[in-house]
């Protein structure tokens, strides 16, 4: 017996490409919503981007992103295509798109027009920067983000330059939100009948993560300096090397796990380390008896002594140990999907839990009688410019 899932019966039309907006469709997809992605002649970029088998055409990034969903094809400089479009969105609930400020406009698709004929269809827009504002028709990229946000400014060594995130992190983020606000707007259409525009971007999803740093600087002039692992309200917090050459990650943020890690390495009674106001103070002390207490022991040692303690530690793993490790595969926190390792879906739901249907799909022009029949194999979107929340 198939389980429900909490947006079964909702349908979505994915307008969007690369990883943002995508990803939104794919975390509707995974809680059962009916995701058609909408791809040009040729496919989406995905399918070139990044890793793949040899012997496979689509990359993983692609079969990961556009997991869950059906497909279309379809050229949007063509009137007919873009009559198939909108018969598409006659009867949908969402519409997810990711092209620059006024495209969908030009393309004879904006909003008041497709409220015209579907008054309950939100419209969630990703761009980099929003729908206006003097940033708005700047190309989206995750990489402008990441540095216009403050996020690369306090990312690195203290000795060294600023530091992008090596993953798409930005566009992961991006899509998270994009997912829960489409949420609230679904939310409002199903109780009023009335859909809206969602407006997401990077950079001001990005800023979220910040935390208080921007009222902390408009307030007290503080600006974070670049701190490594650490933390400028938490010490001992970092990675440290052991004896064998293996990392492990500690925190004592909270005030009993760094009474229990300064008992630990004998400094229970030194004032210096009290309290956290006097931690902070004297930071670089700190973390030095820490990191020399740590590298005169190998890892096994550090970690059980740590464990024993009741003090936060961990691992350093690359993603070689992530896979194997016994908490990720107890929890099923990886899945194979279609002969593809992909990660499960990103929540656990007691009564309409979410359920991968199927990786993404081979790339498979077919009409858009097809693409509204039973769930099947699904394909992708991209506009006939590059799309916004796009390659970093």
């Amino acid at each position: 017996v198939t389980e429900a899932q909490a947006l079964g019966g909702v349908r979505v039309v994915e307008l969007a490409t690369v990883l943002a907006g995508p990803g939104i469709g794919k975390y509707l997809a995974d809680f059962g919503a009916d995701v058609v992605k909408v791809e040009p002649p040729g496919g989406d970029p995905n399918r070139r981007m990044g890793w793949r088998d040899a012997d496979d055409p689509d990359a993983y990034f692609h079969k990961i992103i556009n997991r869950g969903k059906r497909s279309v094809v379809l050229d949007l400089t063509a009137d007919s295509d873009r009559d198939r479009l909108l018969a598409l969105l006659a009867d949908a609930d969402v519409l997810i798109e990711n092209m620059r400020p006024g495209k969908l406009e030009s393309l004879g698709l904006a909003p008041e027009a497709l409220h015209g004929r579907n008054p309950r269809l939100v419209v969630t827009r990703v761009t980099g920067f929003g729908q206006d504002g003097p940033y708005a028709s700047r190309p989206g990229f995750a990489t402008l983000a990441e540095a216009l946000s403050g996020f690369a400014a306090i990312s690195g060594e203290p000795d060294r330059g600023p530091l992008l995130p090596p993953i798409a992190l930005t566009d992961e983020v991006t899509a998270l939100v994009g997912a829960f606000a489409t949420l609230l707007a679904l939310r409002h259409a199903e109780r009023t009948g009335e859909g809206q525009v969602v407006d997401v971007n990077l950079l001001e999803s990005m800023l979220q993560l910040m935390g208080p740093l921007p009222t902390a600087y408009a307030h007290l002039g503080y600006l974070q300096p670049r701190l490594g692992s650490g933390l400028p309200y938490s010490v001992p917090r970092g990675t440290y090397r052991c004896s064998d050459g293996h990392w492990v990650a500690v925190s004592a943020t909270a005030e009993s796990v760094a009474r229990r890690v300064l008992r630990l390495v004998g400094a229970a009674d030194d004032p210096r380390f009290t309290t956290a106001p006097a931690r902070m103070a004297h930071r670089e002390a700190l973390d030095a008896l820490v990191r020399g207490w740590i590298s005169a022991r190998p890892s096994g040692e550090v970690i059980s002594a740590f464990e024993a303690a009741d003090a936060a530690i961990a691992p350093v793993q690359d993603m070689a140990a992530v896979v194997a490790h016994p908490h990720v595969r107890a929890r099923e926190a990886l899945v194979e999907v279609d002969g593809v390792l992909m990660q499960n879906v990103v929540a656990r739901l007691s009564r309409t839990p979410g359920r991968i249907r199927n990786a993404g799909p081979p790339l498979d022009p077919v009409s858009i009688a097809a693409s509204r029949a039973a769930p099947g194999p699904a394909t992708t979107v991209r506009d006939t410019e590059r799309g916004q929340g796009g390659p970093r």
